[in-house]
């Protein structure tokens, strides 16, 4: 079996040049070598594969032998695949490809993928891959650098991260079309506080601000909840009666539209929190990564779920 390891480039490019010149001496005029040298080059990969490439042609001079021609088909592969290796490397150097892991909070799947969608338009050689979970999962994910980038609500403490705004997430209070309370132009806390609320589970972003909120309106009074496991399960819920939830505008946006839910007119509501884009503070991003960065940064809100009312 012949090594690879001791077929050259240059051996290969001698064997090309002689072939396109039609002599060892324009071969060599063309590489910029000498004669010998290029005859040199000729003559080892021939003594490694053991056969003839070139021989002499009465009409053309030199003329490369059927294995010759095998090995000039393997140098013009060789060429190409260098020539696509050189420009893909090219253009991960300007950050217009490459592959980019970012993760986002489960309320965000509601306008993620368009956004991945757009970069990938945008940007066709740079794979997005996305990974959504909740915020614990998303965090520890960012933390033990399993993804690069992250949009989520308010920051973390830890891990130090670099954040930053991209645009307003509003929160509000939900309730099936014929709950007592869906009509009411004002809720008091009181008659909030006699209801059952649906909640995300623990590590939620949203189940935090649920807690927080009740606990400030209430002032610490006690209230029922029951536990769901996704946006999609706690909205059938409510549309069935089951119970309130403190939810994000965006993931409900369809169904407010339809007047399947509705708003429900409650203290404080809606709370207006923040989307932040943000990555690990002590992270040195690839140029994809600050490609996908600025793009994240500049054009996120576009991909946000609105009502008719936000879009006028």
């Amino acid at each position: 079996m012949i090594a690879l390891q001791g077929i050259s480039l240059k051996q290969l490019r001698a064997v090309e040049a002689v072939a396109e010149a039609g002599s060892i001496t324009g071969a060599a005029a063309a590489l910029g070598l000498t004669p010998p040298a290029v005859h040199t080059q000729i003559r080892g990969l021939e003594a490694l594969l053991g056969c003839a490439l070139l021989r002499k042609s009465e009409m053309s001079g030199m003329e490369l032998t059927a294995e010759g021609r095998i090995v000039l088909q393997a140098q013009h592969a060789i060429d190409v695949s260098l020539r696509s290796c050189l420009n893909r490397i090219d253009a991960m150097k300007k950050g217009l490809a490459g592959r980019v892991v970012l993760g986002v909070v489960s309320t965000g799947k509601y306008f993620a993928p368009a956004l991945v969608a757009g970069l990938k338009k945008s940007f066709q050689d740079i794979e997005v891959h996305l990974e959504i979970g909740n915020r614990g999962k998303i965090l520890s994910a960012l933390n033990e650098r399993g993804i690069d980038l992250a949009i989520m609500g308010r920051p973390p403490r830890f891990p130090t991260v670099r954040s930053v705004n991209i645009g307003v997430h509003p929160m509000v209070m939900i309730a099936a079309p014929d709950h007592r309370l869906a009509r009411r132009a004002r809720v008091v806390p009181e008659d909030l506080l006699r209801e059952t609320f649906i909640s995300r589970e623990e590590g939620s972003g949203t189940r935090i601000l649920m807690i927080r909120y009740l606990d400030r309106i209430g002032e610490g009074q006690p209230y029922e909840a029951l536990e769901m496991g996704s946006n999609e399960t706690i909205k059938q819920a409510v549309i069935a009666g089951l119970g309130i939830a403190l939810i994000s505008q965006h993931t409900v946006t369809e169904e407010l539209k339809a007047g399947r839910l509705v708003a429900i007119a409650a203290p404080e509501l809606p709370i207006e929190r923040q989307w932040y884009a943000l990555h690990l503070q002590d992270m040195d991003l690839t140029p994809a990564m600050q490609t996908v960065w600025d793009f994240v940064v500049a054009n996120a809100a576009r991909y946000f779920p609105s009502l008719p009312s936000e879009q006028a």
